[in-house]
């Protein structure tokens, strides 16, 4: 039977290295992509501009990429509940292919969605691509559970083989194979939006990093060119406040599927052949994505991962709920430059060094404001172009102390973090125009400047820029001794649910002596 096929695009936005696109172009008549933008998400206010930008330039470059193939892209509006009906109808459709999507919500969507297409009389196609290794299969092979240590997750890999190649993207003669229907308004009807258009307040800022599939493939093919560089790669010694980023800056690409996993992992595969000797996991550039397995895989197998309640695998702790310490970190006025100018880039810009997040998530949660991580998380949500379900929350729980890292006592210092890769305070100034005239003596605690040197920097402390909001030698001595008396208590309280009570101890000793008496 030949096919009238629709491929949903939702992440996996790319042509290269993508199953589903091509199990869809397998033995179908006619065929259209498609990409589906829920209202819900732009009125919601969960996404900020810079992410809302990256994906219509994903869209943007992913119909490009169809018009050289002589198809088209096609945008529709609503929520797929209610477009997904329609289109089946109006297209006469008899196929739906996807990447398949791990996150609960992409789950219970597409569950509904099947149902649908099965009332429909409609076939649905799913595939992998997405992450390096099937997920699922990855819990099977740990005995039905996830592994929640990076070095067990390496011992069941290396049970499994090798991850799947990638794929090539369809060509012409695919596409021609079928008949594509391109309307003479296609773009009014089925163009990618403005973010006027959505209802997004438009960006001054330029796009650093323009989203799409093919500065994804040139930004992974200009680093793998530097082979010393990937094979010498040490995520710690990499510099989270160098003006230039100092890693790949691949995260949001990844995030939003236009470079594929796979491609990224063999491309480095590659190089190591030709080098011979490299940095390991789980430092090395490899090591990175194995990192981005491990948290997909943990949150795949565990319920309420992004939330601490009912969340299996995260210390349950008495987080303060202090709304000013919340905006002041937020919106970078702390009082702590560090920190403050790591926030700013992150609004600005969309992205921020992972060792960046390192210590603003620290000095949010266990470090200094003892605010919870689900705080945090929620503006790295809204803020970051590669805000991710699974890397978000295990990062979070992770830099928090909740789950995974467990040497709650290794605090980041606010002041001494940053002039370890940045003495002069290069990165504060950029971020922090109010600082850029303090001397380097004081650009990390510009409080301890005397009066007259605030005042010939032009800056006065208190006035143009916040005195800290808390004392971190003070804080974070207290902060670890809560968090040592709240792993104390659920210890404790783990070691008395599993202690027997008196009564069935006393049952056990009886049964035991009458199973004796038996013998």
């Amino acid at each position: 039977m030949a096919h009238r096929t629709i491929h949903w695009f939702r992440k996996g936005l790319r042509i290269h290295d993508n199953p589903a696109l091509l199990a869809g172009l397998d033995g179908s008549k006619e065929f259209r992509p498609i990409f589906i933008l829920d209202p819900h998400f732009v009125s919601s206010g969960l996404v900020g501009a810079n992410r809302w930008r990256f994906l219509l330039e994903s869209l943007r470059d992913l119909d490009n990429s169809f018009k050289k193939l002589g198809s088209r892209l096609y945008v529709l509006q609503g929520t797929p509940l209610d477009v997904l009906p329609r289109i089946f109808k109006e297209w006469n459709v008899t196929r739906l292919t996807f990447e398949m999507d791990t996150e609960p919500y992409a789950r219970q969507r597409d569950e509904a969605v099947c149902q649908l297409a099965a009332e429909h009389g409609v076939e649905v196609i799913q595939r992998v691509s997405h992450t390096l290794f099937v997920t699922s299969s990855v819990i099977r092979n740990n005995g039905g559970k996830p592994p929640l240590t990076y070095q067990r997750l390496q011992t069941v890999l290396s049970k499994m083989g090798a991850p799947a190649k990638p794929r090539e993207p369809p060509t012409k003669e695919a596409i021609h194979k079928c008949a594509v229907p391109i309307e003479a308004d296609h773009e009014a009807k089925y163009g990618v939006p403005t973010l006027e258009q959505l209802g997004v307040k438009p960006i001054q800022e330029e796009s650093l990093y323009p989203g799409g599939e093919t500065e994804a493939l040139r930004r992974m093919g200009e680093y793998l060119e530097r082979k010393d560089w990937v094979c010498k790669f040490e995520k710690p010694k990499t510099q989270p406040n160098s003006l230039e980023p100092s890693t790949t800056v691949l995260s949001p690409y990844l995030k939003f599927g236009c470079l594929s996993p796979r491609k990224f992992y063999y491309g480095i595969q590659d190089v190591y052949r030709e080098k011979k000797n490299y940095t390991k996991p789980p430092v090395s550039l490899e090591g990175q994505l194995l990192w981005r397995e491990f948290f997909y895989t943990a949150a795949a197998g565990t319920p309420n991962f992004h939330q601490m309640v009912d969340n299996p695998v995260c210390l349950q702790l008495p987080w303060d709920n202090n709304t000013e310490f919340l905006e002041a970190w937020k919106y970078g006025r702390t009082g702590y430059p560090f920190i403050d100018a790591i926030m700013t880039q992150l609004r600005q810009e969309g992205w921020i060094h992972h060792l960046a997040r390192h210590a603003v998530a620290c000095f949010l949660t266990r470090g200094d404001l003892w605010i919870s991580w689900e705080e945090g998380e929620k503006v790295f949500e809204e803020l970051l172009l590669d805000a991710d379900y699974s890397l978000n929350a295990g990062n979070w729980m992770w830099l928090s102390a909740s789950a995974f890292f467990h040497q709650y006592f290794r605090v980041y210092s606010p002041i001494v973090f940053g002039k370890k890769t940045d003495p002069t305070g290069q990165y504060i100034k950029k971020y922090l125009p109010v600082l850029k005239k303090m001397p380097i003596q004081y650009i990390y605690e510009p409080w301890n400047a005397p009066r007259s040197v605030q005042e010939k920097a032009g800056c006065i402390i208190g006035q143009d820029y916040p005195r800290p909001i808390v004392d971190h030698a003070q804080v974070s001595k207290r902060n670890i001794g809560r968090m040592k008396e709240a792993r104390a208590c659920q210890a404790s309280a783990k070691s008395d649910n599993k202690r027997p009570t008196e009564e069935s101890q006393t049952t056990k000793t009886k049964s035991a002596k009458k199973s004796k008496k038996m013998k």
